[in-house]
């Protein structure tokens, strides 16, 4: 398989005014200022707007997708899935319609608007709020089980290690006294992870469902961005809230667990799939940075990206990750 190429787009184009024309176009007529919000892989903005003569105006979420990212396909993809969801009572932000229509286009690009909703960031350490959370999953992939999808990806060893390991390769930001350790390590690695991760079955996911995506509203978490949306197992939306040792992420399972299988059975075979989803994730990690390299807001948001320093780190890290590896997997059962 042939890497592709490093992404040469910018958002250099989407200038304000272009954005207030193209909400304007659609029947959005803005009343206050573009608030950016924190987003890398798009361009999300907030704002107040008076739609099909309303009185008073309502907030707004405007997200510009990146260009040559997702196909047309596969956006109204994840815009049906969010639909689902929400018919189904699942706490997610899913895009307005415009004339019938949720993906929009506008001089070359996609863009959607969604109702803004206000929340804290979901505290991955609170029971109360986790419990709350894994009933939602537990919802989420119940429906997520009901289908499959078309055009959006799987999670695999080709998307997420072996393409990344060749992107990784050609990168010249890694120094050249550390890249035969770096090599080796990540080779190790991807060898490890790629032959513990079978899993048996994949079904529909949030796909990047970690505490940046999850809000709390003092009554219960939601779902924003399904933009990573796609096929695989079960756990890669369980494992990111399990942190600390081995008996802290036990603990926080069995409390997820115990909610999520109110609405879903879970395999307990895909326990040992945690540390090579850990390792994809890592992985795939540092290939999205150096794809995204010629961007300049990431070479802005993400110095540390071309310091020797980062990549020491990165080397000690792909060692630690492979001994974790090699590790039994983490069990319900205590370690005696």
């Amino acid at each position: 398989m042939v890497a592709k190429p490093v992404q040469q787009f910018d958002f250099s184009t989407l200038q304000p005014e272009l954005i207030l024309d193209a909400l304007h176009h659609y029947g959005l007529d803005v009343s206050s200022g573009l608030l950016a919000l924190n987003s890398y892989e798009n361009r999300v903005y907030q704002f107040s707007a008076y739609r099909d003569n309303a009185v008073s105006a309502a907030r707004y979420v405007v997200k510009f997708y990146r260009p040559q990212r997702w196909s047309l396909a596969q956006i109204q993809e994840e815009h049906q899935f969010a639909f689902e969801l929400q018919a189904n009572e699942v706490p997610v932000v899913a895009p307005l319609c415009f004339d019938g229509e949720s993906v929009l286009p506008f001089q070359g690009f996609y863009f959607a608007v969604f109702p803004s909703r206000g929340g804290r960031t979901l505290e991955i350490d609170n029971d109360d709020q986790l419990a709350l959370l894994a009933r939602f999953l537990g919802r989420l992939h119940q429906v997520g089980r009901q289908q499959v999808f078309q055009a959006r990806p799987q999670l695999s060893i080709d998307s997420h290690l072996r393409h990344s390991q060749q992107v990784l390769a050609a990168l010249p930001l890694i120094p050249s006294y550390l890249r035969p350790a770096f090599d080796s390590a990540l080779q190790q690695v991807i060898a490890e992870a790629s032959r513990q991760y079978q899993p048996k079955t994949v079904i529909r996911l949030h796909g990047d469902c970690h505490a940046g995506n999850l809000f709390y509203n003092g009554e219960s978490p939601f779902f924003v961005d399904l933009d990573d949306c796609r096929s695989g197992p079960a756990m890669q939306d369980l494992w990111m809230m399990l942190n600390g040792d081995r008996q802290q992420q036990r603990d926080t399972l069995e409390l997820m667990l115990e909610e999520y299988e109110q609405y879903c059975d879970f395999d307990r075979a895909e326990l040992k799939l945690i540390e090579p989803l850990r390792a994809m994730r890592m992985i795939h990690y540092m290939a999205w940075l150096a794809q995204r390299w010629q961007d300049q807001a990431f070479v802005m948001n993400f110095p540390w990206f071309a310091t020797d320093k980062y990549w020491e780190q990165q080397c000690l890290a792909l060692k630690e990750q492979l001994a974790l590896l090699q590790q039994p997997p983490l069990s319900l059962v205590p370690d005696y």
